[in-house]
């Protein structure tokens, strides 16, 4: 079950966009998210597992250390959607799961 925790919502002026430059891949869309995603929440973003185009924009799944603990094994991650409209812009954010380090898809 998906668990959402938190959405943020952020309005750009038609100005700021302008001077925005496209977002023109799947990579930079990547880097994209988690630079603003790691701003936001103040963990630190192990990777991407995901990028997708939506009629929208892009949705980019970013997997975020939340809590570090040693072993290492034992630090506790989560999973986080990241959506961005077409120029590149911050929509909104959601966690969408929270697991250990190591724990295998159910």
């Amino acid at each position: 079950m998906a668990e959402q925790t938190r959405t943020r919502t952020r309005s750009t002026s038609t100005a700021a966009r302008k001077h925005k430059k496209p977002a023109n891949g799947p990579g930079s869309v990547a880097r994209d998210a988690t630079e603003l995603l790691q701003s936001l929440i103040n963990h630190r973003v192990e990777g991407v597992s995901a990028v997708r185009r939506t009629d929208d924009g892009w949705c980019v799944a970013v997997e975020v250390l939340e809590l570090e603990r040693i072993p290492d094994t034992t630090s506790l991650l989560a999973s986080y959607d990241v959506l961005l409209d077409q120029e590149g812009q911050l929509l909104e954010y959601y966690r969408t799961r929270r697991y250990r380090r190591g724990a295998a898809d159910e």
